[in-house]
This record gives structure tokens, C-alpha cells and sequence, in this order.
């Protein structure tokens, strides 16, 4: 039984019947249904997502060297008028897109599981920052690999090298939808390691009136 309302207890002293009253969080405000609201918290995690995004993309020079190392090389040959293939039933050619795929994916699973590690708890600003800097990387890989590899003026080459002369066909993309497997691999593994090992939110409190007791207890005890 609850003591009655005397003089000496004032009315602002009543504890609240309000069933969705929670109390103050000693970390910080909250809002009306208990659930912190965006801060510092969320700033981190942008941060977080920035630092990630240079990350991988910065990565994207260690795969066009790769690419340029492991790539098969295009042979051509010059006679005097005109550039050709050497090997006109190769698939050197095909090679090269091949080549960067398998890189790329490579580097996709890698930047994917990592970026997981580094933040279990996901977030949008993580996921976009990943997208965005294997995107990046991406074309930077593609771009150093061309830069670092051979001659792009082939008929410059052709003339430098002389007639009948082999020589090595510049690094180039045939396909370029290619550069989307790096950003695809690493959000399908990110996505995929949040979806079975991140860790799960909280169930809701369900707060009661007050003086009312709770679901879990039991309406004799303490009888």
C-alpha cells in the first residue's frame, strides 16, 4: 500500500503514471522512446567511413601494378604502313580484361572483410564509403596500369621500333564494366559477413505504469 498525498510531500514530487516515461541517459540525451540520438557517435562513424574510402582507393595502385605484372602481353608488328596483331587467333587480349577481373574481385573480398573487422556494426556512412572508394579504386588501378605499362601511341612505338619489329600493345580495358567488380565484391562479402556475424539491436523496453508490476513478474510475489 502506497502512503496518501501529505502536506509535507509536494505535488512535484509525485512520480510520473506516464507508461512511456523512460528515464535520462547517463550517456547522453535520448528521445521520447529510449533510444539515443545522433551525436558524437555519428560523427565517428563518418570519419571512420572517410578513412575507409581513402583506404581502398589508395589500394587501387597495388592492383594496377599486379594488373600490369600478371597481365598477358599483346603482341604486334609493324610493316612500315600499318599495325597488327602478331597472334591474330589469340586471346591475349581477352586475357587482360580476365586478369583485372580476378584481381578485382580479389581485392573486393579482401577491402570487404576488412572493412567488417574494423566496424562490425555496419552503418550507411561505412557501406557508402566502401562502395565509393573501391569505385575508386578501381579506376585508379586501371589508369596506373596504363600509365605504367607500355606505349600508348602505338604507331609512335611502331615507327620508334622499326618494321618487322615485335613489340608489346599498351594495357587497355576492353571491357569496362569491369571496373564494377571490385565495388560489387566488396559490398556482397561486407554485406553478407554484417548479415550473419554483425551484432543484433536490442529489443525495446516495454515500460509499465508506475506501481504496476512488470510482465516478467510474477503477480504473487512478495505475497
Amino acid at each position: 500500500m502506497t502512503a496518501p498525498l501529505t502536506p509535507s510531500q509536494p505535488p512535484h514530487h509525485q512520480p510520473s503514471n506516464d507508461p512511456w516515461r523512460t528515464a535520462p541517459h547517463p550517456g547522453g540525451a535520448t528521445s521520447p522512446y529510449g533510444y539515443e540520438e545522433d551525436g558524437p557517435g555519428m560523427k565517428n562513424e563518418v570519419l571512420q567511413a572517410a578513412a575507409v574510402m581513402v583506404a581502398v582507393a589508395v589500394s587501387g595502385v597495388l592492383l594496377g601494378l599486379l594488373w600490369l605484372w600478371l597481365s598477358p602481353r599483346v603482341p604486334l608488328v609493324s610493316d612500315g604502313r600499318a599495325v597488327f596483331l602478331k597472334d591474330t587467333e589469340g586471346e591475349q587480349a581477352i586475357g587482360v580484361d580476365g586478369t583485372f577481373t580476378l584481381l578485382a574481385l580479389g581485392f573486393g573480398l579482401v577491402s570487404g572483410v576488412v572493412a567488417f573487422l574494423l566496424r562490425r556494426s555496419g552503418g550507411v556512412p561505412l557501406v557508402a564509403g566502401l562502395a565509393l572508394g573501391s569505385l575508386l579504386g578501381a579506376l585508379l588501378a586501371w589508369r596506373a596500369g596504363i600509365w605504367l605499362g607500355p606505349e600508348t601511341d602505338v604507331v609512335a612505338h611502331a615507327k620508334a621500333v622499326g618494321k618487322g619489329v615485335v613489340f608489346e600493345a599498351p594495357l587497355e580495358l576492353k571491357a569496362k564494366g569491369t571496373l564494377l567488380a571490385w565495388p560489387v565484391a566488396a559490398l556482397a562479402v561486407h554485406l553478407g559477413l554484417t548479415a550473419l556475424f554483425g551484432p543484433r539491436d536490442p529489443e525495446p523496453p516495454y515500460p509499465t505504469p508506475y506501481g504496476e508490476p512488470r510482465g516478467d513478474a510474477h503477480p504473487c510475489a512478495g505475497a
